[in-house]
């Protein structure tokens, strides 16, 4: 589902109670949303000229963070001025829905991306957390989402995300388990329910339940495809280590009901090597 952000509500940096309705009802049904016009296209523009410059320098590492299988490439965002904004770390509209989904005390837990490379590889369908408790027979209310960004147009041209509407009321997978799901249970879900494109508009943001199935697509053109992470977790969440930004970008964080989770520092901050493979396909192993 998609909805698109009306004149009235940017004036107002709020969506209205109908639109707010839509959006929970999504995400606790299908377990997604899509918030079209929310995030400035000269953001996006400065973020990708930077990140297009970093992926090389990544690239070149002796150990480049692909995910899964070759071209899918962990890749933070820049974090110091002048890329960190405000409708990218603390977007209102998504603070608003992460907030009435998850409570009180909401905070970001991490602030990364994933570069899809042309010529990508095709990920396994996956989860990013599985259900809290065994053995349920109904699944727990959403305690965590993923907000992506993408910093483009997405579609299947340039290696969309494959999304499972649904699947994160499915209760096989648990935190601890092997996050990738089993051929068998991905048939019987296809039956129920198969999966959709997670394409976006240049200036939307994809929220989904942390459990949704999903998984990247090969990329078949010959440029990057962008996508920005972040988790929005409840308070009780257990919390990383904070995240670490230059000062100078405090202001993208004020006025917020999202607990940032975030330290200030002075000295350079290595956000480009920092991130290692996570189950590399060892026949496309060229870097050791």
């Amino acid at each position: 589902m998609e909805i698109t952000v009306t004149p009235e509500e940017c004036a107002a940096e709020s969506l209205t109670d109908a639109h707010l309705k839509q959006a929970l009802n999504a995400i606790r049904t299908e377990g997604y949303i899509i918030l079209n016009a929310v995030v400035a296209h000269e953001h996006l523009d400065l973020l990708c000229e930077r990140m297009t410059e970093d992926i090389e320098k990544i690239l070149n590492a002796p150990a480049p963070p692909h995910n899964f299988v070759w071209g899918n490439v962990q890749q933070d965002p820049p974090p110091f001025p002048p890329y960190v904004f405000r409708d990218v770390m603390a977007n209102p509209y998504v603070v608003q829905i992460s907030k009435s989904l998850l409570g009180e005390g909401i905070f970001n837990n991490r602030y990364t991306g994933n570069t899809n490379l042309p010529g990508s590889e095709l990920q396994p369908v996956h989860v990013d957390s599985g259900q809290l408790w065994p053995n349920l027979d109904v699944a727990h209310p959403p305690s965590k989402v993923i907000v992506n960004i993408a910093l483009d147009e997405v579609t299947e041209v340039n290696g969309s995300i494959e999304l499972w509407p649904g699947s994160h009321l499915e209760t096989q997978k648990v935190v601890g388990d092997d996050i990738k799901v089993a051929e068998h249970l991905q048939e019987a879900r296809r039956k129920v329910a198969p999966p959709v494109r997670g394409n976006t508009k240049k200036g939307s943001i994809l929220i989904r339940d942390s459990r949704l199935w999903h998984r990247g697509m090969p990329n078949p053109s010959d440029q990057p495809r962008f996508m920005i992470a972040a988790i929005y977790s409840c308070h009780w969440m257990r919390r990383l280590p904070p995240l670490r930004f230059n000062t100078g970008c405090e202001t993208a964080f004020a006025e917020s009901d999202l607990d940032p989770n975030i330290i200030f520092v002075d000295e350079p901050i290595d956000y480009l090597f920092r991130n290692r493979p996570y189950d590399y396909n060892i026949k496309r192993n060229t870097y050791e």
